[in-house]
């Protein structure tokens, strides 16, 4: 019985840990830029886009396809940034847990 106690008390502080990091990621920002810097996007570590910044010099290009794919470019460029803030968070909270290689958290 002992045993199950042990493991439902790491269970809840797994869970308490799992929610500080949570609202950690959505208070880290990462920056994703295309198009040297044309385009910038702000997210945070959970993905969710902050600000968009446009240089004025692409707003009198005639060409609103270029700046369309520098917008979802910059996009993907944070989303990835994002994605890399997260798994490092992850891995602190996780240390020491005997998970198998590759296994994403949060479920």
């Amino acid at each position: 019985m002992g045993d199950l106690t042990g493991l439902m008390k790491q269970a809840q502080e797994m869970q308490e840990k799992m929610q500080a990091a949570q609202e950690r990621l959505a208070g880290i920002e990462v920056e994703g830029s295309a198009g040297a810097g044309l385009v910038t996007v702000v997210a945070t570590a959970k993905g969710e886009v902050r600000r968009v910044s446009i240089d004025p010099s692409l707003m009198t290009a005639d060409d609103r396809e270029v700046l369309e794919d520098l917008v979802v470019a910059a996009v993907n460029d944070a989303r990835a940034k994002a994605e890399v803030r997260a798994q490092e968070e992850m891995q602190q909270v996780t240390a020491g847990l005997p998970l198998p290689p590759g296994f994403k958290l949060p479920f």
